[in-house]
Formats: C-alpha cells, structure tokens, sequence
C-alpha cells in the first residue's frame, strides 16, 4: 500500500510544475506591462521603472524568472497582490474556509441526493418513477450554473418575500455576518444547491447506470439463487462494485469545489477562492492569480491521491495489480 501511494505522489510532482510553468508563461503572452500593473496607474520614473524591473527580475529570461518563483513558493511565498498590497497567502487564508464551507454543502447534497436517486432509478428501472427521476437530471444536466442562480434568487429571494409579505424568503447574496438578517447557515443553502445542482444529476446518471451494470452480472444472480433479500444483495454485494466511478467524479468534483467555484460564487457574491480568482483576473492582478491556481493545484492533486486511495479500499485488485505490474 505504501509503495502504491509513492508512486502516485511521484506522478503529480511533473503535472505540478507543468502546469505552473504553463500559467507562468501565460504572464507573458497576455497584452500589459507587468510594470505598470505593479506601480498602479500613477506615472513612474524612469529610475523607478528600472528598479521594478530589476527587483522582479523582469529584465531575466522566462525559465529564469521562473526559478525565482518557484524558489519562493517552495519557501510558503505566494507573493503580494499588485492591487491589494497584500500577502497572497494571507488572502487566500482569509478567503478559503468559505469556498470550503461551501464545498463540503454542495458535496453532501450532492453525496445525498444523488446516490439516492441513482439507486431508486435503478431499482424502479423503466417505471414511472425512474423515467421522472432521468427526465429531471436530465433537464439539471442541461441547464447553465448562473441561470439556475439567477433563478433561485429570484423565486427564493425576491419572488417569495413578496408574496409571503417578508415572512419567508432566503438570502441571494453574501455569506452572512453582524449586519446579516439570517444566520450563515442559511445564506448557503441556494449558492449549495446551485453549485451542486449540475454534479447532483450526473452522479445519479453514473449511479443508475453502473448498478444497472452490476446487478446484471452472474455473481449477483448467484446471490438470489441463494435466497439473499434483495436489500442485502444491493447493500451489500452491488453497491460496492458500483460505487468506484462515482467516487472518481465525486472526488474530482469535490475539488473543482474546493478549489473555488469561480461562477456560483461571482453569482451570490460568495467571498470564497473563485471569486477572488475571478476579480483579480478581471484587474490582471497575477499574483492572486497564480496563488490561486497554485492552490487550486495542489488541491486537485490531494483530492485525486484520495481517490487513488480509496480505490485501493474499495476494490484490493487495484492495489495487488499496480504491485504487479511494478
């Protein structure tokens, strides 16, 4: 098991710098002078002009300027924001447990809902109940992710006060606080919904169609013949089998939420990751965005290793295999 996880870890370190690299160099490509961005829009000498150049090493050859900053990131330095002045670190610190408070909601209305209703569709396989369940994901699959936001906050926040005379009505922005009218709990349930909404459905679609799969096999016809309940079959003999595809798209989903969901977060003004990626790309601030990247990285790197993981526990077979082919 250990030499499994190694090799796992060994193969992110070449997509880690890949990728930073490619961002990197993305600074170069995109129109603007790095210098002014850092001074702002005030005029500058040309004394100070050279001195920016020289401290940020913009005068050396990418793959250089490169070096220098993968030396400080590897030393916990994600740089200042040109227009904050700030610690990129420090930012992203304030501004992550919100993308994470928001990503393990999402996930587990995700998680809940949409195992739930792959397996009812499964078991209910072409009743009524099953073609209403693949109709609704289907329509969810299909609609935009700031639609179905802007709808929400318009039946929930403004629709619904009206006609409830202020009584009931949710909140459409913001993540809570002192000036806040609902608790912070609250203020996640439409941006957890519409960020889960779209995962929600093709987790029910992959569920539906791997049990389908599996309950067709002959170990699980031996299962009955040998007067196991159904319930006990499912439970504990299709599930499991069923299961390795949706925690990859699970898994893989888990981190595009944690790593910040740049449009539901922009849509109810969440002030997570995505949208401080979002409006530092709007003002070119690249720090910010390189740091958020950065993390978005790692994070999708971490989640994938405990995926790799957990498809060792689930099914021994990867694990023995991978053993084997070393």
């Amino acid at each position: 098991m250990g030499k499994y996880i190694l090799k796992r870890i060994v193969q992110f370190i070449p997509v880690f710098f890949g990728v930073t690299f490619l961002l990197f160099a993305m600074r170069v490509i995109v129109p603007g002078d790095p210098v002014i961005m850092i001074a702002g829009e005030r005029a500058v000498s040309p004394a100070t002009y050279q001195l920016i150049v020289e401290r940020n090493h913009l005068d050396e050859p990418i793959y250089v300027q490169y070096g220098y900053y993968m030396n400080d990131l590897l030393h916990g330095d994600f740089g200042h924001s040109y227009q904050k002045g700030r610690d990129v670190k420090v930012i992203f610190a304030d501004k992550f447990p919100y993308t994470a408070r928001l990503a393990v909601a999402a996930i587990s209305v995700e998680v809940l809902f949409g195992i739930s209703v792959g397996i009812v569709s499964a078991i209910k396989k072409y009743s009524f109940i099953d073609m209403l369940l693949t109709l609704s994901t289907s329509i969810l699959v299909s609609m935009p992710v700031f639609w179905l936001g802007l709808m929400l906050q318009a039946v929930f926040g403004i629709w619904l006060k009206r006609v409830t005379g202020g009584l009931i009505s949710l909140p459409i922005s913001g993540a809570g606080g002192p000036i806040s009218n609902y608790p912070a709990i609250v203020h996640l349930i439409l941006p957890a919904i519409t960020l889960a909404s779209v995962s929600l459905a093709v987790t029910a679609r992959i569920m539906r169609s791997q049990l389908l799969e599996v309950l067709s096999q002959d170990y699980i016809r031996t299962a009955y013949a040998k007067g196991l309940a159904k319930r006990d079959v499912i439970i504990k003999h299709a599930l499991k089998n069923a299961m390795i595809p949706v925690i990859t798209f699970i898994g893989i989903d888990f981190g595009s939420m944690m790593s910040g969901a740049i449009l539901t977060e922009s849509v109810f003004s969440w002030p997570g990751i995505g949208r401080e990626i979002y409006l530092a790309i709007t003002a070119r601030d690249w720090p910010i965005v390189m740091g958020g990247v950065v993390i978005i990285v790692i994070i999708v790197m971490l989640i994938n290793l405990i995926i790799d993981i957990s498809y060792a526990l689930f099914d021994p077979r990867i694990r023995y295999g991978a053993n084997r082919a070393e």
